[in-house]
């Protein structure tokens, strides 16, 4: 390969690695904007901690477990190559991932997605959670949990040689099950086990709204989650190999409007308003749907999957509030159900849609599904047990910021209301 390719393709994967830390504000601004305006320093706090500690763990050992080196005669289910970094002999060299990049941008883009997969829990039980107890479970889940269903299927494991009559392999080529539901799951057992918001559920049994309080914010945020996906998609080609890479980029933005357009029209049939929150998920579920097959699907069938995925966004939250789960930024229904949907779309739609497909994902979904949600399950109960993760009444109502960091996001403004 020559030398000009290949410095081509390691600055796009450089570009994408920064795309996808950029996805990291996005996420912290639609958290904030769905969220109240008490809680607000408390949900920054726990997104910065997740990027840092996210990586640190990624490399003290989660990029070596998520990339062990499985052999011939390994189970495929667990390995570990070792603590730290270091590059070998070929890692900045075209030998190295088919000149797609080095071996320093594959860690940093691999631990940008690490970080990910908890910053969707953090969503979901904002408001409540105990700082402390939230930062002990993101540093296991990300350093342990990501890393080994990652090595399953991008690690080489045994979901990647997993088959079913004509169907060889389990496939998700950006993530809809292996960051998305990862964090899906992680959030659905952590909204369990929390609890709702003190006033989300009246006496009957009915939801009621608990409005953001910045939804120019919370708008911003997904827009720049749109971009980020750029290169969170963009970049998992591993090259930029022109094809590719445009033709992602192409069903990546079909599906998240398409998912935008299906939500807001199926909310305004259901609810007889147009509501903004609605869209904005709706673009969010695409997103997170086209994430498995952004480079197997046509144009047409990532505008289906998009449409599809609009509409789950719309009953997936009417059913997590009819559970009695409150999820503040409706983070299960974006990542955990069209996450789901995203990744058995591969066997309904585009070049690899078979019935045996299908039944490859399926399982590959079950399975991770299993593994996730039991030690989501495992680390939040002993951290209950032991150090609690749910704020006292007193906390919860007078909020977050005050009580855990002493500080006001918009103290100027609360000082003029006096």
């Amino acid at each position: 390969m020559e030398t000009g390719l290949f410095t081509a393709n390691n600055v796009w994967m450089m570009l994408c690695t920064g795309l996808v830390f950029f996805m990291h504000l996005g996420f912290s601004f639609l958290e904030i904007g769905l969220t109240r305006q008490k809680n607000t320093v408390n949900i920054l706090f726990k997104n910065v901690f997740i990027i840092t500690a996210g990586l640190l763990m990624y490399y003290i050992g989660g990029f070596n477990l998520m990339y062990p080196g499985f052999e011939d005669g390994d189970l495929g289910f667990l390995k570990f190559a070792g603590f730290g970094i270091a590059a070998p002999e070929n890692g900045m060299t075209p030998q190295y991932a088919d000149g797609g990049y080095t071996w320093w941008t594959d860690f940093l883009f691999q631990g940008m997605f690490a970080a990910t997969a908890a910053t969707i829990v953090s969503g979901a039980v904002a408001e409540r959670v105990k700082l402390g107890g939230f930062m002990i479970f993101t540093i296991l889940y990300v350093g342990l949990v990501y890393p080994i269903v990652g090595s399953w299927q991008w690690g080489k494991g045994f979901l990647s040689t997993l088959s079913f009559g004509s169907a060889e392999g389990f496939y998700d080529f950006a993530g809809s099950t292996l960051v998305h539901s990862v964090g899906g799951w992680g959030a659905l057992i952590a909204v369990y086990l929390l609890g709702a918001r003190i006033g989300k559920f009246g006496e009957d049994g009915k939801p009621r709204a608990i409005p953001g309080h910045n939804l120019p914010l919370a708008a911003a945020g997904v827009l720049i989650l749109w971009l980020g996906w750029f290169g969170f998609n963009g970049g998992s080609v591993l090259s930029a190999n022109p094809e590719s890479t445009s033709l992602v980029l192409v069903t990546t933005c079909l599906a998240a409007a398409a998912g935008g357009i299906s939500a807001f029209i199926t909310s305004s049939l259901r609810y007889k308003q147009y509501d903004l929150t609605m869209f904005l998920n709706g673009i969010l579920g695409g997103l997170v749907g086209i994430t498995a097959g952004a480079d197997q699907m046509s144009p047409n069938e990532a505008v289906i999957i998009g449409l599809i995925a609009g509409v789950i966004i719309v009953f997936g939250v009417a059913l997590i509030d009819r559970l009695k789960l409150d999820d503040p930024v409706g983070a299960i229904a974006v990542h955990l159900i069209c996450g789901i949907w995203g990744t058995l779309a591969v066997g309904i739609f585009g070049a690899m849609a078979s019935f045996d497909q299908f039944l490859v994902q399926l399982a590959g979904v079950g399975t991770i599904a299993t593994f996730c949600s039991a030690t989501a399950f495992l680390i939040l109960f002993a951290v209950k047990k032991f150090a609690g993760i749910r704020v006292s009444e007193q906390e919860e109502l007078e909020g977050l910021d005050i009580h855990e960091h002493g500080m006001d996001a918009y103290a100027d403004f609360r000082m003029n209301q006096h």
